[in-house]
């Protein structure tokens, strides 16, 4: 019995470091990734070569790609994502960051980050701003420029330009793969079974066909 008990208690004490971990601190100043030695995939920023300390410059932590605006979607939306992908001295550092820039009256759907918190700057623009609780509660407002939200890690949350003019968001995780998973996507655009989801929804077949074919992922960019 005694054993049982220590071992069920090893196992939930794994999957509590498992569940509860985030991104590692680092065990050396930084750690530019080498791409003579593997690609930089986000799959894979935890197991990047680094550099040799000698081969780092100061341009491997400076990037210039926020300075404008993304290519713009169909619904109004650029994105810009930023992590050691595109800037390799994020690597190990835990941190990433985003540029959205929305068009008068555009949505960034709602969505989540499954391993960061994120903070949001309004730099431009009047953007009604917010995330929902787990017990269903909205926690929202219209941000004007110079003004700061955060959106809890996991939560679901959103923004929509409320203003006549462009909106220009930059935000900011702790992590350096904070992952993203939009809500309408992962509804319509992942091939779930059309069963469940007309009784899930109370919708037609013909609705959700004609979801799908707005939200696959394949011929939608947000």
């Amino acid at each position: 019995m005694y054993l049982k008990l220590a071992v069920l208690l090893a196992i939930l004490s794994f999957h509590g470091q498992l569940t509860m971990a985030s991104d590692p601190d680092p065990i050396q100043d930084f750690c530019v990734p080498n791409p003579k030695f593997d690609s930089l995939r986000p799959a894979r920023f935890g197991t990047l070569q680094c550099k040799n300390v000698t081969e780092v410059t100061t341009d491997d932590f400076v990037f210039s790609g926020m300075k404008v605006a993304g290519n713009f979607s169909e619904t109004g939306v650029a994105i810009i994502p930023v992590n050691p992908s595109l800037f390799p001295g994020l690597n190990t550092l835990g941190m990433s960051f985003v540029r959205a820039d929305l068009k008068a009256g555009s949505v960034n759907p709602p969505h989540f980050h499954p391993r960061a918190t994120e903070i949001a700057y309004v730099l431009r623009g009047s953007v009604y701003s917010g995330f929902v609780d787990s017990t269903n509660r909205v926690f929202a407002r219209v941000l004007e420029e110079g003004e700061v939200m955060v959106y809890p890690r996991g939560l679901l949350h959103f923004q929509m330009n409320v203003g006549k003019k462009p909106a220009t968001i930059f935000g900011s995780f702790n992590s350096q793969n904070p992952g993203t998973q939009k809500i309408p996507s992962a509804i319509f655009g992942s091939g779930i079974d059309e069963e469940l989801l007309e009784k899930a929804f109370g919708l037609s077949p013909k609705q959700i066909e004609v979801m799908r074919r707005r939200f696959d992922p394949k011929s939608t960019v947000m």
